[in-house]
């Protein structure tokens, strides 16, 4: 059993950055992945990066590369989302999930609540 508690959310204009944090505690050991996913108002969760907790690999989905940037302190159980240049249509909840791989299609069997994040223009 892990434990998710995401922070970090807020209301930013756009151009600018938040960083969201998810902590994880319970049987950390046994993690394999993060991922981050949001959730906008009438539309589907929506899968964004994952990052291995052991080793180095990470994935992205083409719409955040080079504007989101994922990363991880397993000294703290904690892993991050850097977002910059946000824009309003990032507007969502977003959440993290301990996963069984990288991949977008991979099993995410464990979630935190969410934090929201307001872009406005």
């Amino acid at each position: 059993q892990v434990q998710l508690v995401e922070s970090g959310g807020g209301l930013v204009q756009a151009g600018g950055s938040l960083r969201l944090s998810c902590a994880a505690s319970g049987r950390t050991g046994s993690l394999y992945a993060v991922g981050w996913f949001r959730q906008a108002p009438g539309k589907e969760r929506e899968f964004l990066a994952a990052i291995s907790w052991h080793g180095s690999g990470t994935n992205y989905i083409d719409s955040v590369k080079g504007r989101f940037t994922i990363s991880r302190d397993n000294a703290k159980n904690t892993a991050y989302l850097q977002m910059n240049s946000l824009k309003p249509e990032d507007t969502a909840i977003y959440y993290c999930a301990a996963g069984h791989g990288l991949a977008e299609g991979d099993l995410y069997d464990f979630w935190g609540q969410g934090t929201q994040v307001t872009v406005s223009s």
